[in-house]
């Protein structure tokens, strides 16, 4: 008994079947390839619905965020009522509703050096829809050491950026910023996004996953694709491989994936709620300030008792409003931005 895969639908697939690049062969070619969309956010939201659509066989999803109310702006696999609920595993079965015909995995847990080789070992392409700086660069290089192909996409306020890593045959993210820039660059959070922006990025890094995975078109190989919906304008920049790039480099200095580290200062320690909620109840909070870096509207919306609401892009000016006898304790949503607080304020000569 042979364990092949069915043929693809000739109903549900008519339309990339009347493309002489796609046809018969090039549809069962999607649907034995896997594909893996790591954050199912703005970026993984509409790349993973028209992977999908367009009938890749396995579809992975790591992501170990929550829905919140903010995300449904912009993130389209969710909905009101998924509030509360995990992103990966909401996200696999809305693919699942699309499309019953695949397999979609959920990776409901947080990428880190120690488990991303196990997760991208059994993916051909990996989309990178993530919004923290060193999850980019991890996702880069294990990309890069294992060989998978790579899809990098990121939004900011009314722009967005695209570009893919081929392995061995383009420069890859490194090559285009080879250092990780200020920890107080804002994010979406801070800065804000155009809502559709994400939905215009994402679809074009489901497109080059396709065309990587049927060997057709000209992909975004050593080329940063720069898109304006303000001006509604398109721009390219070409870029070549370094060669002192640290990765894939002529003398790369990282070598392996589970010697990646994500750079850090001392004098920081992460709690999480539980931890924080039991030094609070115990006493613990003579010399700690809990000091809230969410935007004026979050923090209008509900905030700890006694907190100090100093948004992240404040801090810079504001810093001197935190005592030098206290220990700052910075809180956010979910932890990106009360990080980089902690990094900006470690920089500092300061303990977080």
């Amino acid at each position: 008994m042979s364990d092949s895969p069915p043929p693809p639908d000739p109903a549900r697939y008519a339309r990339h079947l009347a493309l002489q690049e796609i046809g018969p062969a090039g549809q069962a070619r999607l649907a034995a390839a896997s594909v893996l969309v790591v954050g199912a956010g703005g970026l993984g939201s509409p790349a993973a619905l028209y992977l999908a659509a367009a009938g890749v066989g396995r579809i992975g999803l790591v992501d170990h965020d929550r829905i919140e109310i903010s995300n449904l702006q912009r993130q389209i696999l969710f909905t009101t009522d998924d509030l509360g609920r995990s992103k990966a595993t909401t996200a696999s079965d809305r693919l699942v509703a699309l499309n019953p015909s695949l397999q979609v995995v959920p990776h409901a847990v947080k990428l880190t050096a120690a488990n991303i080789a196990a997760i991208f070992g059994d993916y051909d392409v990996v989309i990178d829809g993530t919004d923290r700086l060193a999850t980019r660069y991890l996702v880069n290089d294990a990309c890069v050491l294992m060989g998978k192909p790579l899809v990098s996409a990121a939004i900011h306020r009314f722009e967005g950026q695209a570009m893919t890593y081929l392995p061995g045959k383009s420069p890859c993210y490194r090559c285009l910023y080879p250092e990780s820039p200020e920890d107080l660059v804002p994010n979406c959070a801070t800065a804000g996004v155009l809502g559709v922006l994400p939905g215009v990025m994402g679809s074009l890094q489901a497109t080059e996953a396709i065309k990587v995975l049927l060997g057709i078109g000209e992909p975004l190989a050593g080329r940063l694709l720069v898109y304006d919906a303000l001006s509604l304008t398109f721009d390219e920049f070409r870029f070549a491989r370094r060669k002192d790039c640290a990765v894939c480099g002529d003398h790369p200095t990282i070598t392996s994936i589970s010697h990646h580290q994500e750079p850090t200062l001392s004098g920081i320690t992460e709690w999480s709620a539980q931890e924080l909620a039991q030094k609070l109840k115990t006493g613990a909070d003579d010399k700690l300030l809990l000091v809230d870096v969410r935007e004026p509207h979050e923090w209008a919306a509900g905030r700890l008792p006694g907190s100090l609401h100093i948004p992240l892009g404040t801090l810079q000016e504001r810093v001197g409003e935190i005592p030098a006898d206290v220990t700052p304790v910075f809180i956010c949503a979910v932890g990106g931005r009360s990080m980089a607080a902690c990094r900006f304020l470690a920089a500092k000569g300061r303990d977080a």
